[in-house]
């Protein structure tokens, strides 16, 4: 009997089953689509740090002999154990692979242990072992970011969950008279749940797996569009579509436990009413405590009444597809201003800033300036109009009587500008310079060229009248001292000859601490310091300037000769300006890519709970607008409550993402110390309208469907008592 009864259900309402298909659809479709992404840029990511950091759960660096490394790889729960060759300097660097992931810091603790290794000795290849949930039990703030998308794939999926079962409740509420004469007649609870489920597997079992894949299929799309486009990025290998039993078996269940859930929840609500409460209870949308709808009734009369109390009614409905269109067109809305202001933030602080510093940066690896003989060779590359190799170390200053310039004293001193409790020993960056572009230097800023002494830069941030967006110097120090003072080795103190002071800095791409004095100091005079009188970086710098108005071209030809010069002895990384802004381009492209697909999806379950609701809804409410016209309102009033609620639906989450928007992009553009005329010659106003203007589209386009159906149907038949068809 059920059979029959559901069959013949089925085929005299298809208007209710193709809403719950559709509803399915969406939902598996989006279920596979993001378990898929979710896999897919995960094993991306994965692949990306085992090419780039290599393949390794801990390193321990000691002192090992033979015996000490099979004592090590005889552990239970060692897979590997390696000398790194690369890294294997002062101590030598052992690195672990272990089987079992988890067990790595509980088997690092025991190896140490055997070993007597001290534990500040050990370091874990925490960005590899994140990505798979282990974290550091001691670490007090463990990486959120992998658990954090995986929450948000959480929420998603429930709010898929949530308009599948919109549909089923409301197509189940519309048959509660139904089930109550059922119930009356000796049906059994089970029995009307059982009847209700199978209706469910009926209806969605086809578009479950469509949408499973279809979702696949979509993934594998998207993946191959982002290597597309981000074919010529440079340091990016190719992502290869892959896709794991476990995916498929995750989104099956998902989806089939979606169904399942959301048929279940309003099938045993409705099995546990009584056949009285059945048989009273409404048929038609009902409102349990009516309001009065004053801003809706002021602005459009008793429609705009009408109208707020139809919403009211389907709040519970369309509380999902409400939240989600908010949350998308408010992250849309954020990502933008938000990539707008980073965009004028780093093209004021690098790119502009730096325009004229550099076209061409090599690094030279574990290289010390000292040992680099190929400065010349540099210069004389077809097309170098300059060039400056220059290594970087840190130090401290210590400051005597009268050392600080009068003007800095009348600002507060040091320790005001700097905000630290002393003054007694100043940080001090210095970078040594070859000695030819040293005596380029000293001739480009007036002083006396000699390899001799080191040249201050005489300036000290005044933070206390001006921002970090338009800085205002001031003199650092007394330029009546003819030395500094440096704290040496072992306490020592260095007197370091001083050739000038100047506050012109040479043509580098470099930033410079805020409140740190910089001195630029000739390589004959770094020899004669002693060896570990500062603190050095490995590596060696050359900046290169190519031609005027040189085009990218022209820089990568002056790169690629650069690197085949060095490359046969040294380790070098290389990069050229216009390069690197094609680069910057591309990266926040892809990520506005991202960011708007995420958005967008947010926005299609919205719209697709929107159109769910419209369309599972349409039964009840020829009911409503039958008693209208009983009462006198025509087919244009009617039209016009749908227009008022389409317009309150669609223009909710535009005011509330706008209202949020916009005084947060004020005040991140006045913490970032913009005009904000600046930002409004680039607010992404097009986009924004546009994104607005498809979701206004996309809820009148349900409307407009959901009316069509309602006024070419017959109205009159629906104040009639239900039959059971």
């Amino acid at each position: 009997m059920w059979k029959e009864y559901s069959k013949g259900y089925l085929k005299q309402n298809r208007s209710a089953g193709v809403s719950v298909m559709a509803a399915a659809l969406l939902a598996a479709f989006f279920l596979s689509l993001l378990c898929s992404l979710f896999y897919n840029f995960w094993a991306y990511d994965v692949e990306r740090i085992l090419l780039e950091e290599g393949d390794w759960h801990v390193r321990i660096a000691g002192s090992f002999d033979r015996e000490d490394l099979e004592l090590i790889r005889g552990f239970s729960g060692v897979d590997r154990a390696e000398i790194n060759e690369g890294l294997s300097e002062d101590k030598t660097v052992v690195e672990l692979r272990f089987e079992d992931m988890g067990d790595v810091y509980k088997e690092t603790a025991l190896i140490c242990g055997k070993l007597g290794i001290d534990m500040a000795d050990v370091s874990w290849h925490e960005t590899l072992l994140s990505r798979y949930f282990i974290t550091d039990p001691r670490d007090s703030e463990p990486p959120l970011l992998l658990p954090f998308f995986a929450a948000v794939l959480l929420v998603l999926c429930v709010s898929l969950v949530l308009v599948i079962r919109t549909a089923f409740e409301i197509s189940m509420q519309a048959r509660v008279r139904q089930f109550g004469i059922f119930s009356s007649i000796g049906a059994t609870p089970g029995q009307i749940r059982l009847c209700l489920v199978q209706e469910a597997a009926a209806l969605c079992a086809l578009p479950v797996l469509a949408g499973i894949l279809l979702g696949t299929a979509g993934c594998a799309g998207i993946l191959e569009a982002v290597n597309r486009f981000a074919a010529d990025l440079p340091g990016r290998h190719e992502a290869v579509f892959q896709y794991h039993p476990a995916v498929l078996l995750v989104t099956a269940i998902s989806a089939v436990l979606t169904v399942l859930c959301s048929a279940w929840a309003p099938a045993r609500k409705l099995s546990r009413m009584t056949p009285l409460q059945a048989l009273r209870e409404p048929t038609g949308l009902q409102l349990k405590k009516k309001s009065r709808q004053r801003i809706l009734g002021s602005l459009f009369g008793i429609e705009g009444e009408l109208a707020g109390n139809a919403l009211k009614m389907q709040k519970k409905a369309l509380r999902i597809s409400n939240l989600s269109l908010t949350l998308s067109f408010l992250g849309f809305t954020a990502m933008l201003c938000f990539f707008t202001l980073s965009g004028i933030s780093t093209r004021y602080t690098y790119f502009e800033r730096y325009q004229d510093a550099w076209d061409v940066m090599v690094t030279v690896k574990d290289t010390d300036l000292a040992d680099f003989s190929l400065s010349e060779q540099v210069r004389k590359i077809p097309g170098v109009r300059g060039s400056i190799s220059y290594q970087k170390a840190d130090g401290t200053v210590l400051p005597g009587e009268d050392w600080f310039s009068d003007r800095l004293v009348e600002a507060g001193g040091y320790k005001v500008l700097a905000g630290t409790e002393s003054d007694g020993q100043i940080p001090s960056q210095v970078v040594v310079m070859d000695d030819a572009s040293f005596l380029e230097y000293c001739q480009q800023i007036g002083a006396e060229p000699g390899v001799w002494g080191t040249v201050v830069l005489n300036r000290i941030w005044d933070s206390t009248s001006s921002s970090f967006r338009e800085r205002a110097y001031i003199p650092f120090v007394n330029e009546e001292k003819e030395t500094l003072a440096m704290g040496g080795e072992d306490g020592a103190t260095l007197d370091i000859p001083v050739l000038s002071y100047t506050e012109e800095a040479p043509l580098l791409r470099e930033e410079y601490e805020d409140y740190a004095l910089v001195q630029f100091m000739p390589l004959s005079l770094w020899e004669t310091l002693p060896g570990q009188a500062l603190d050095k970086d490995r590596d060696t710098f050359i900046r290169i300037l190519g031609p005027e108005g040189a085009d990218l071209q022209a820089l990568d030809e002056i790169e690629k000769q650069v690197t085949e010069l060095l490359t046969p002895s040294l380790e070098v990384e290389s990069e050229n300006r216009i390069q690197e802004r094609l680069t910057n381009d591309q990266m926040l492209q892809g990520a506005q890519m991202i960011g708007g697909a995420f958005c967008v999806l947010l926005g299609v379950i919205g719209l697709a709970g929107i159109f769910t609701n419209t369309f599972g809804f349409l039964r009840q409410r020829k009911r409503e607008f039958a008693r209208y016209l009983a009462v006198g309102m025509d087919s244009r009033e009617m039209r016009k409550i749908f227009c008022i609620e389409a317009a309150v639906i669609a223009g909710r989450p535009i005011l509330l993402g706008l209202g949020i928007t916009v005084p947060v992009t004020v005040f991140m553009t006045s913490a970032s110390h913009l005009e904000l005329s600046v930002f409004l010659e680039e607010a992404p106003f097009v986009p924004v309208s546009v994104y607005g203007a498809c979701i206004v589209l996309a809820v009148a386009l349900a409307y407009w469907l959901g009316v069509r159906r309602l006024t070419g149907s017959d109205l009159s038949g629906c104040l009639r008592d239900d039959a059971l068809n």
